[in-house]
């Protein structure tokens, strides 16, 4: 879909004539990585390598306390794990003020806060012998990510931490690989006190949107247009992008893509930031993730990624269709907050979720939301982000 957005904007500004040069004052946090960012607002910030049993290296990042703690100070609990959506990575989980930026609030809230990220992304481009120019680097689909990232990640934070579980929030495509992982792996959903779910995208049967579109293009054609590597990536293409958009005279037209394409809510989006969100999203992933999450959108299943014959399947599986996830078998408890006007977490998909979780906790509905508001949303504080952290609290004390 960012292509799309690429064209779009590219044929906006050539009816333009090139004439809009005066560009939208830049925030500094736009040519920042996350480190940078995090300490730019006054936090700690750590870097660790994550390696997967084949062989990923997952960057991922730690906010040790809250702004206003001593340095030396040790936090013993609880530990707070974030896990982002698909073509994006941690990133986007600083790229508002610390106000209104869940990451900062549960430090300042006295959590130790960690940021990971799927392979793929722009922090998790390295592995102990592939090269990530290679085709073979990017022959993953959500399988790996379910069955090595989060688990890899998980357990590498209970080490560092010397705890027995942490809680764990997902968006998006964040909160898919969480059911898959703790349905199939017991141990590892063991580990979790609280699973927060948030824009939930798992059972994508009446999604809407562009998404829906390409979900039909067969996988063959996207092949032939993408090629068998990376997708949503960084690139040339991005900084003329958002070099054009940028322009004060053209940024509404922009930001209305935006808001039309991806889930935007353009009454609760701040516009000013517009230049760090496109210079951190998407952050890429591979053509066969994204085949796999149009594969959901066809079927209406919940399932691992299908090779697209019955004897691959069978080669791969053991089996002639690719096994399901077992919703039922998600034990872990959870809280989820779900928004009725989100285009990928659709309410009837969503209500078809929450009805399959066996230990449901707590579901909000927010009629104004929509799939970027859990992120970015100017309310998102009042609305989810201090329900959180009353949660966290209020488990610590029973």
């Amino acid at each position: 879909m960012w292509w799309l957005l690429r064209t779009l904007c590219f044929v906006h500004v050539i009816g333009s004539i090139f004439c809009f040069l005066n560009a939208k004052p830049k925030n500094p946090e736009a040519n920042m990585n996350v480190s940078q960012i995090i300490s730019h607002w006054g936090y700690e910030s750590e870097e660790h390598e994550v390696t997967t049993e084949d062989g990923y290296i997952l960057l991922i990042f730690r906010i040790p306390r809250g702004k206003n703690e001593n340095k030396g100070s040790q936090n013993s609990e609880p530990v707070v794990y974030l896990h982002h959506g698909l073509t994006v990575s941690a990133d986007y989980w600083v790229l508002d003020p610390p106000s209104n930026c869940l990451a900062f609030l549960l430090a300042d809230a006295g959590f130790e806060v960690w940021l990971g990220n799927s392979r793929g992304t722009n922090n998790a481009r390295k592995h102990v012998r592939l090269d990530p120019d290679s085709k073979e680097f990017w022959d993953f689909s959500f399988n790996e990510q379910i069955e090595y990232d989060l688990p890899a990640i998980i357990y590498f934070i209970l080490n560092e931490t010397r705890q027995t579980q942490i809680y764990y929030i997902g968006h998006s495509q964040g909160v898919y690989l969480a059911y898959a992982a703790f349905a199939t792996n017991p141990q590892l959903a063991q580990k979790i006190k609280i699973n927060f779910a948030l824009g939930p995208v798992v059972i994508t049967k009446y999604l809407t949107g562009v998404f829906r579109t390409i979900a039909y293009i067969h996988p063959t054609v996207i092949k032939t247009m993408f090629g068998e590597k990376d997708i949503f990536s960084k690139s040339n293409a991005n900084d003329i992008l958002r070099f054009l958009c940028h322009r004060e005279q053209i940024a509404t037209a922009c930001t209305s893509l935006l808001i039309v394409l991806f889930g935007y809510n353009p009454g609760n989006l701040n516009e000013s930031r517009i230049d760090v969100y496109t210079e951190h999203i998407p952050a890429g992933t591979s053509v066969r993730s994204v085949l796999h999450f149009s594969q959901g959108i066809r079927s209406g299943l919940f399932q691992a990624y299908d090779w697209g014959s019955e004897s691959l399947n069978m080669l791969h599986y053991n089996q002639s269709t690719p096994p399901i996830y077992n919703i039922e078998d998600m034990k872990v408890r959870t809280a989820m907050w779900s928004g009725e006007r989100d285009l990928l977490g659709d309410p009837k998909d969503v209500k078809n979720l929450a009805a399959k979780t066996p230990n449901l906790i707590y579901h909000e509905k927010i009629p104004h939301y929509n799939h970027m508001d859990f992120l970015l949303g100017k309310d998102a504080v009042v609305q989810v982000y201090r329900k959180i952290i009353e949660f966290i609290n209020r488990d610590q004390s029973e």
